[in-house]
């Protein structure tokens, strides 16, 4: 696109985010009630409007298809009425939570007689950016009104038929209950340059998110002026220590690299001690074979697996671009470590700093490792894909932030807000 035609998507990006912001201002005085049953209704209108959702998702789905879309990137696009179903339950989840908007964080009272306290309040206009993921649609609304923020959303291209019915269902709902609907809006028309114009929207957009691949992360967070959350890849992974149980060490690892394969939670990595590598290699890789998974892997875990003789094997020789790669796929990595050390050392030069797992029963091993792992979550002895908002009881979650500032791991609806201070006085004055 032209100069011309991105200065027209910026203009209008920015009018539609000056349009939310005051709206949110009716948003941010409502009642916790009125929230709720803003939320309330539309789960049920979700439910009741499943079939023309699902419909427009078929024909993303179909397009998808056509351009040669991964199989977990379309797990990732498909919204089905059995997902619309567990996502209005999200909605009635994130109804059923505190409202943080009000709460006080702390108070004090002064020596002068002055009363201080400080207490959580929206951030405003919140900008989203995301890649062919329906459910975040609804995720990022509920969150967002329940916490007293507008939002602007850019859903992409591969899911603009599913976002626009989605949006149409939620902006009806919003006005049957008396708010504006610019409260909830999307930027998709104006293609790549409409989020383009949300980066450069300072002043306009308070809070921009980004979620979906390490491309999209990356070109957020480089070229924004508006201030980013960064949520990150998820090159996940999951070491399997020597003293671990490896009956409860296989379950873990086959669900969590493929229970769903095309979502940031999804293990990538698989460390396995020296100690148990050769009873236990053989063994996952069979498995994570039956499940059809392409495993990477280097040399030592090459010859345990092979020496096995295990048959039809769909194992290549991992290169070092596979150790920082999220597949978001039916793929793999694996490696043997001699220590836990080697295993921490390779996860800090090649995690995105998402989610780690330990599989151990030593008790002392376990608490180094979750002290030394510097990532948003460690789970130990447990999934990766429990990683998540609604698993976390947050309702839902605006995305799985990787960054240490403001907020860290799931973030839900304290996560969207920010604090003021207020001073009660009685007419003091500084001396």
């Amino acid at each position: 696109m032209g100069e011309k035609t991105m200065n027209e998507a910026f203009a209008a990006v920015c009018e539609l985010a000056d349009e939310a912001s005051y709206a949110q201002r009716t948003l941010a005085r409502a009642s916790t009630e009125r929230k709720n049953a803003v939320l309330l209704d539309i789960a049920d209108a979700l439910v009741t409007n499943a079939g023309m959702i699902e419909a427009a998702n078929d024909v993303d789905m179909h397009e998808a298809e056509d351009s040669g879309m991964s199989q977990g990137l379309l797990d990732r696009l498909r919204f089905d009425a059995g997902r619309i179903g567990a996502t209005a339950d999200g909605v009635r989840g994130v109804a059923a939570l505190p409202d943080p908007v009000g709460e006080m964080v702390r108070g004090r009272n002064l020596p002068n007689g002055m009363r201080l306290n400080q207490v959580r309040v929206p951030i405003g206009v919140i900008g989203m950016i995301y890649e062919a993921r329906p459910n975040v649609t609804v995720d990022v609304v509920s969150l967002c009104i329940k916490s007293g923020n507008a939002v602007l959303l850019r859903g992409g291209h591969a899911a603009r038929h599913t976002n626009e019915a989605t949006l149409a269902v939620i902006g009806q709902v919003l006005a049957d209950h008396g708010f504006d609907s610019a409260l909830v809006a999307g930027v998709d028309r104006y293609g790549r340059d409409g989020a383009t114009s949300m980066m450069m929207a300072r002043g306009h957009i308070d809070l921009l998110v980004p979620r979906g691949g390490a491309g999209l992360i990356r070109a957020v967070v480089d070229n924004s002026k508006v201030p980013v959350i960064e949520t990150g890849a998820g090159n996940v992974h999951i070491y399997v220590d020597s003293t671990a149980d490896l009956d409860k060490a296989l379950p873990i690892i086959i669900n969590a690299k493929t229970q769903r394969v095309g979502v940031c939670n999804a293990a990538e990595k698989l460390l396995v001690h020296s100690d148990v590598a050769e009873d236990f290699l053989p063994v996952v890789a069979n498995a994570l074979t039956e499940h059809g998974v392409r495993l990477h892997v280097d040399e030592a875990s090459l010859d345990i697996i092979t020496h096995a003789g295990i048959d039809d094997l769909d194992i290549v020789p991992a290169t070092e671009e596979d150790w920082a790669t999220e597949y978001l796929d039916y793929e793999i990595g694996i490696r043997v470590v001699d220590s836990m050390d080697d295993a921490i050392a390779h996860i800090a030069e090649y995690s995105t700093g998402h989610t780690e797992a330990i599989i151990s029963e030593d008790y002392s091993r376990i608490e180094e490792f979750t002290a030394r792992v510097d990532s948003a979550v460690v789970m130990v002895n447990a999934s990766t894909r429990f990683t998540d908002g609604g698993m976390f009881g947050l309702g839902a979650e605006l995305g799985i932030s990787t960054q240490k500032m403001h907020a860290r791991g799931p973030m839900g609806l304290e996560e969207l807000t920010t604090t003021k201070w207020i001073g009660y006085g009685t007419g003091q004055v500084r001396p």
